[in-house]
């Protein structure tokens, strides 16, 4: 296959579309012949995969090396590290994006990835790894959706962005506002809440871009439930999983009085930032920390430090909750601490 061609590839995430294939020199006789072989698949009508390995079953070690980078990461260099700062991140990030180059190469040029799509390739966290493609055309009505792909109706006055590079050329995405406003009404509560905190967190949209998000969000399915979710929205939430655990928190009657609490050590230096705190009195806390899905994989020396951070907060007179994300996604965080905080009450510390 020619080296701009599997380039191509590389930057969408291992999709390619019929069209871009001729354009390369490579016709439809050659990619039948390459998805009749096994080495490239039939994703859905006019788009193959180069990755012959499914999605369900990929690594990290499957997924391209070098596609287009989210748009968070040339926007907020200093918040968003690029390569990803673990295995699961490169994966969950290539699943989601694969969506969206899906949907646009099924669609064509004049698609617009939108909603979900828009959000993985903004760099919005938060959004599930299984989502489906979301595009839109400005006669999506007028056309037919393909297998696995469909179409969203363009919504009026929508905003875009450009998105791509060299290999790619310009395409056109949802602004981060209105992408935000397609998303959170159909997103659960959790995840609604989770991708306006990394919106805020990664600067794509101010308190004034979340307030014309929401006006954006009026009238649509889903989210007479969900108008809190844009008030709640905080940049100093540090990851999904943060935001997952506060939402719960919220759920079970006892939101955290505050986020990112700085714990000093006994001289006043700042010691360690607990990710979730609730004030237990003068200049007592309930501190919940949040591990990621690979925190300790592989890392011995991580957990003694962990153990030792665990013991000096205790010195400190801060009781600590340590949740992971088997916790997370048992809906156990919440009433692990609403119980802490009951029992402290209780016993008056």
């Amino acid at each position: 296959m020619p080296p701009s061609l599997l380039d191509l590839a590389e930057a969408q995430e291992g999709l390619l579309s019929t069209e871009q294939c001729g354009r390369h020199g490579v016709g439809a006789s050659r990619c039948s012949r390459a998805v009749a072989g096994g080495r490239w698949s039939r994703v859905t009508r006019g788009v193959v995969d180069t990755i012959t390995v499914p999605p369900a079953s990929r690594t990290a070690f499957d997924v391209p090396r070098s596609p287009v980078p989210p748009l968070s990461v040339t926007s907020a260099p200093d918040l968003v590290p690029w390569p990803p700062r673990s295995d699961g991140d490169r994966l969950f990030g290539h699943l989601r994006r694969r969506a969206g180059w899906l949907g646009h190469l099924a669609h064509g040029a004049t698609s617009i990835p939108v909603g979900t799509s828009a959000l993985a390739f903004l760099g919005i966290e938060g959004t599930p790894v299984t989502a489906a493609p979301d595009v839109a055309l400005p006669w999506a009505a007028k056309r037919q959706p393909r297998a696995g792909v469909p179409l969203r109706q363009f919504d009026d006055g929508l905003t875009t962005v450009p998105f791509g590079d060299g290999r790619t050329g310009e395409i056109r995405i949802a602004a981060p506002e209105w992408a935000l406003a397609q998303a959170v009404p159909e997103l659960t509560m959790e995840r609604g809440l989770a991708v306006l905190d990394s919106a805020r967190r990664l600067r794509l949209v101010d308190r004034h871009g979340v307030e014309r998000s929401h006006d954006h969000a009026r009238g649509r399915r889903g989210v007479a439930a969900r108008h809190d979710l844009w008030d709640l929205a905080d940049p100093r939430a540090a990851s999904p999983l943060e935001s997952f655990a506060r939402w719960q928190c919220i759920a079970e009657g006892v939101p955290p009085d505050t986020l990112q609490l700085v714990v000093r050590d006994l001289a006043g230096a700042p010691f360690a930032v607990g990710d979730l705190a609730w004030r237990l009195g003068p200049t007592q806390w309930l501190v919940g920390e949040l591990d990621g899905y690979e925190w300790h994989d592989g890392d011995p020396a991580r957990v003694v430090r962990d153990r030792d951070r665990d013991n000096a907060f205790t010195a400190l007179g801060v009781r600590l909750l340590r949740f992971d994300a088997g916790h997370l996604r048992r809906g156990e965080v919440g009433t692990a601490v609403r119980r802490a905080l009951h029992a402290y009450r209780r016993t008056g510390g």
